[in-house]
C-alpha cells in the first residue's frame, strides 16, 4: 500500500511539473510570437551604422550651425533610493550635456529632485517615465534616451549616430539582444526611441491586449523585454548601433571590462580590440568611475592638439557641462 501511494505520489508530481512547464512554453510562445502579421525576418534593418566624416563635410556650414543648435535630446534616468551614490555622480557628470535630463523615482526622495512615480516596479517606473516625457515633451524633444544609474553616456556621440535618422520614422536603438524569436534593446546600455516610437508607443500603453502592465506570465520577464513586445505590435523593431567598423557604440559592460577582455582575446591589438572610437555608452560604472569616465571624455586634453570636427554640439543655454 505504501509503495502504490508513493507511487502514485511520484506519478502526481512528474504530472504537475510538466503541466506546468507546458503552460510556461505556451505562454512565452503566446507572447513573443506577436505584431501586425510581421515577422522579424522581414525587417530589413537590423543594424545601424553612424554617419562618416565625409558626408558631415557636405553639408554647408550654415546647415551645420543650425543642425548643432536644433538637435536636442531629452534624458530619462530611472532610480531607486538604493541607488543615492549613483544618482548624485549621475547628476554631477554626464547628464549636464543632456538638453533635458530627469529623474525618475520609485518613490519621494529628499535629497535629490525628481519625480516620483511612486511604483517600486522598474517596467511600471519605464511606463510611466515614458508617458510623462512624451505628454510634455512631444513638441520641444524628438529623441528621448533612457538609461540605468550604472550607465555613462556620452551625448555628442548619441547626437552624431542621430545625425541623419529622422525621427518621423520609427526607431528604437541600442544594444540589440534577441531572446528567442524576439529582439530587443537592452536597458544594460541604454535606449534610444525617436518621437514616432514614442507616438506609438504611447498609443498602446492603455491597450492591456497589446501592451500589459505585468506581461501575463508566470513568471516576470526583464522591462527591456516588455518594451520591445510592446513596440513590437506597433511595427517597431530593434536596431543595433554601430560605428563603421561594425562596433557596438552602446555597451553594457564598463571600459575597464572592456580592456580586461581584450587583453585575454587580442593581447596585440587591445585597443583596436576593446571598443569603438565613438562609444555612446557603457555600463557597470561605480560613482567614482563615473567621475573617471567624465575626467577622461570631457576634462583631459593634450596641450598643442586640435581637433578638427566637422559638426559641433553645442550645449543647452544656462548649462553648466563641461
Amino acid at each position: 500500500m505504501r509503495e502504490k501511494m508513493l507511487s502514485e505520489s511520484s506519478s502526481f508530481l512528474k504530472g504537475v511539473m510538466l503541466g506546468s512547464i507546458f503552460c510556461v512554453l505556451i505562454t512565452m510562445l503566446g507572447h513573443v510570437r506577436i505584431g501586425h502579421g510581421n515577422r522579424m525576418h522581414h525587417h530589413e534593418h537590423h543594424h545601424l551604422q553612424a554617419p562618416n566624416k565625409e558626408d558631415i563635410l557636405k553639408i554647408s556650414e550654415d546647415e551645420r550651425m543650425e543642425l548643432s543648435k536644433s538637435f536636442q535630446v531629452y534624458c530619462i534616468i530611472l532610480v531607486k533610493p538604493k541607488d543615492v551614490s549613483l544618482w548624485a555622480a549621475v547628476k554631477e557628470t554626464w547628464t549636464k550635456h543632456c538638453d533635458k535630463a530627469e529623474f525618475f523615482s520609485s518613490e519621494n526622495v529628499k535629497v535629490f529632485e525628481s519625480i516620483n512615480l511612486e511604483t517600486n516596479d522598474i517596467w511600471l517606473m519605464m511606463r510611466k517615465a515614458y508617458k510623462y516625457a512624451f505628454d510634455k515633451y512631444k513638441e520641444q524633444y524628438h529623441w528621448f534616451f533612457l538609461a540605468r544609474p550604472t550607465t555613462f553616456a556620452i551625448i555628442e556621440n548619441l547626437k552624431y549616430f542621430l545625425l541623419k535618422k529622422d525621427p518621423s520614422q520609427p526607431f528604437y536603438l541600442g544594444h540589440t539582444i534577441k531572446s528567442g524569436d524576439l529582439e530587443y534593446v537592452s536597458v544594460e546600455g541604454g535606449i534610444v526611441l525617436s518621437i514616432e516610437s514614442m507616438k506609438r508607443l504611447d498609443s498602446l500603453l492603455n491597450i492591456p491586449e497589446k501592451c500589459p502592465e505585468q506581461g501575463g506570465m508566470i513568471w516576470k520577464i526583464s522591462e527591456d523585454k516588455q518594451l520591445a513586445v510592446c513596440l513590437k505590435y506597433a511595427g517597431v523593431f530593434a536596431e543595433n548601433a554601430e560605428d563603421a567598423d561594425g562596433k557596438d557604440v552602446f555597451n553594457t559592460k564598463s571600459v575597464g571590462l572592456f580592456i580586461k577582455e581584450a587583453k585575454t582575446n587580442h593581447p596585440n591589438q587591445v585597443v583596436e580590440g576593446c571598443c569603438s572610437d565613438m562609444a555612446v555608452t557603457f555600463n557597470g560604472l561605480t560613482p567614482n568611475q563615473m567621475h573617471v569616465m567624465m575626467y577622461g571624455v570631457y576634462r583631459l586634453r593634450a596641450f598643442g592638439h586640435v581637433f578638427n570636427d566637422a559638426l559641433v554640439f553645442l550645449p543647452p543655454n544656462g548649462s553648466d557641462n563641461d
